[in-house]
């Protein structure tokens, strides 16, 4: 239901996409689908050699014949300690902490302090986002300037700062004992850094107001990959919400603007690229909700993927000599150095805050202040890039929030209801 939408929706844009793809890359080199197949073709030269040796291990049953310096290594990455948590329920997010003795204004001040953090971390990262995708570096009256290409080298960057903020903060404050195989983590890796990079390609051939909706629309996926991976089973308000979803995003995608410029034109390769980055996107949070059955924090499990993100980015990157060349485009062009380092720390922090917000108030408002950031990145992106949204697309955008709004609201009561079944009941499982 999702999917058959955005097809109608590409079809007026394709003759329009024909023409941009042209302007958009200078050979084969710079087609996203020819570069999505050299960057898989990276990541298998890690994961094949990986994977062999993980089932070389496990049939030499190393666990138990392994001796020597190499031991606590292997243990841990191919098998780790095997421990995992009883309870399931939730099981992503950690465990909130009430306010009891906290004055209501101390509360308040955390709420707004989570909020601006929050919305200050996403915001600049988003327009940094489009500025880095779809502007030129050097530009002048005599040199049109040029733009950066390699959305790999952006996923690098944002990893390897994560990396290391999730590592100082593990060092520096107490962590639950880790159980998980590190090799796990890889498969939550690797969706990852895909989704991303569907992401920032995506911004070549599509509005950012259009990549906003359809992110607030990965629900749908969510929900069948829950289906699939986890087996979760959904209440009706879940697939109501998810139909009104798919209206206001299909009503804004058909909506056609008569002074549409080439930056706005929704093209076919946008479109599989946000349908890639949702694929993506929905197979991580499932696979790392599943992972949580092992005892770890959320910081943790950020730590653990971004080790393995870092691994096939930088791997795959000088496979390929992208490195360097991405290395003397930061060098030629300092405001783009600027703007790359800023994107990184953004991504970080805004991870951070996160984790502080659902502990502190729980996941409802969470998502609350979440859906709201989408709502301010739209309105900021057509304030500064000069997007233009018909009445038609303004009302799509308003079904989509009204449908975000009321999965937060119909959640919160379910969670109350189930607070109050009886013992051995237990309610259904949700996204």
């Amino acid at each position: 239901r999702f999917c058959i939408p955005l097809q109608l929706a590409s079809l007026p844009a394709m003759a329009a996409g024909e023409e941009i793809a042209p302007a958009l890359q200078d050979s084969w080199g710079d087609f996203w689908l020819f570069r999505f197949f050299v960057n898989a073709a990276g990541y298998a030269s890690i994961v094949v050699p990986g994977f062999l040796l993980i089932q070389y291990f496990k049939r030499r049953n190393y666990l138990e014949t392994g001796r020597g310096i190499c031991f606590p290594v292997i243990k841990s990455c191919v098998f780790g300690s095997e421990v995992k948590s009883v309870h399931q329920d939730d099981g992503s997010l950690p465990p909130r902490a009430e306010p009891t003795e906290s004055s209501t204004a101390r509360q308040v001040f955390k709420l707004l302090f989570c909020a601006a953090g929050l919305q200050a971390s996403y915001l600049t990262w988003g327009v940094l986002q489009e500025r880095v995708m779809t502007r030129t570096y050097g530009a002048t009256e005599t040199d049109p300037g040029e733009k950066f290409k390699d959305s790999q080298f952006l996923v690098f960057m944002n990893r390897i700062l994560a990396f290391t903020v999730a590592g100082l903060y593990c060092a520096l404050t107490k962590q639950p004992r880790h159980g998980a195989p590190m090799y796990k983590y890889s498969f939550a890796s690797l969706s990852n850094i895909l989704s991303s990079w569907c992401q920032y390609e995506a911004l070549k051939y599509i509005s950012f107001p259009t990549q906003v909706l359809a992110k607030a629309s990965k629900v749908i996926p969510v929900m069948m990959m829950g289906k699939l991976v986890s087996r979760k089973s959904y209440e009706y308000w879940e697939y109501l919400t998810a139909a009104l979803i798919s209206v206001g995003v299909s009503m804004f995608l058909l909506s056609s603007a008569p002074n549409r410029t080439v930056s706005t034109v929704t093209t076919f390769s946008g479109i599989v690229l946000l349908a890639g980055y949702i694929i993506f996107d929905s197979f991580t949070s499932n696979w790392q909700d599943a992972l949580f059955t092992y005892k770890m924090s959320p910081v943790q499990m950020m730590f653990g993927v971004n080790v393995f993100s870092c691994l096939f980015t930088v791997g795959s990157l000088l496979e390929q000599g992208a490195l360097l060349e991405s290395l003397r485009f930061m060098a030629r062009h300092s405001e783009f150095t600027a703007h790359a380092v800023l994107l990184s720390v953004c991504s970080a922090c805004g991870q951070l805050f996160i984790f502080y917000t659902i502990n502190q108030f729980g996941a409802a408002v969470f998502t609350i202040i979440m859906t709201l950031r989408q709502a301010f990145a739209i309105l900021l992106s057509c304030l500064i890039y000069g997007h233009t949204v018909t009445v038609v697309g303004g009302l799509g955008i308003a079904v989509v929030f009204m449908a975000l709004f009321l999965r937060v609201y119909a959640r919160s009561r379910m969670k109350k209801r189930s607070k109050k079944l009886p013992p051995g009941e237990s309610p259904v499982q949700k996204v």
